[in-house]
């Protein structure tokens, strides 16, 4: 649930979706920062010390999320494990799928966007937009289902630019409803909430061990907007898990 809409004092251990002796991976709701921001306010950091679970240090993010997105986020619980997940994310070995409700329907069941992605502003790093000279970002998508003006995608990033899936859709004319900044706000069913979440990570294990495969259930927003519009949310992860993307990297 999005923290503007609990008032209950949140409780990061509830969070927790895995746990081991290298990494833990928590359902991150919607509207919590992972770090501090110009304007402060509550974040994640704030909450890590009750996620030590007998270490001497809490765990620390080994990738990130938007303040506004939902869903698996993953943290190293020491140094060793820090280094191992960030080069695992470096080399494009992590499989990442989201999901995300977007306005408009594509006209193809799927397709790669590579759109190189560069700071539109020097104040404001965070900032991204489609530039030629920019870094190279790649995304791919399948769509899931549609409704009225709206379709449901799964995507995966295969790089890890900021707000990567975010500038790419609304690059090929399909925002994400809720987007406040690339052009998804208007107010299809759903309200302004951003409509995008990490459903699943797939961690690659050394020593020929299965790798670790997490998910996270639809935030509460994104499963109203699609039950009002007649899906099943249910049906629409197990579509999502199933959808096929070409990893980066083996």
């Amino acid at each position: 649930m999005s923290l503007t809409e609990n008032p209950a004092p949140f409780d990061i251990a509830a969070c927790v979706l895995h746990r081991d002796a290298m990494m833990l991976v928590i359902d991150k709701p919607a509207g919590l920062a992972v770090h501090k921001g110009p304007k402060g306010g509550e974040t994640l950091a704030d909450h890590l010390g009750a996620l030590s679970f007998g270490l001497p240090n809490p765990p620390e993010l080994a990738h990130r999320l938007d303040k506004d997105t939902s869903g698996c986020l993953v943290l190293g619980r020491h140094r060793k494990a820090l280094a191992d997940l960030g080069k695992a994310f470096a080399d494009g070995t992590v499989g990442k799928t989201y999901m995300a409700v977007v306005r408009g329907v594509p006209g193809e069941p799927g397709g790669r966007i590579e759109l190189k992605l560069a700071k539109r502003s020097p104040t404001r790093g965070w900032w991204m937009a489609v530039d030629p000279k920019g870094q190279e970002a790649i995304s791919e998508w399948r769509m899931l289902a549609a409704g009225e003006g709206f379709a449901v995608l799964a995507l995966s990033p295969l790089t890890g630019r900021t707000h990567q899936l975010r500038v790419h859709l609304d690059a090929i004319g399909h925002p994400i409803l809720g987007d406040s900044i690339y052009g998804g706000a208007s107010r299809l069913p759903g309200g302004p909430i951003l409509h995008l979440h990490s459903r699943r990570v797939v961690l690659p294990q050394k020593k020929g061990r299965e790798p670790i495969d997490v998910r996270a259930p639809l935030p509460p927003h994104m499963r109203a907007t699609l039950e009002r519009a007649g899906m099943d949310p249910a049906a629409l992860e197990q579509a999502a898990d199933a959808a096929a993307f070409t990893p980066r990297n083996g």
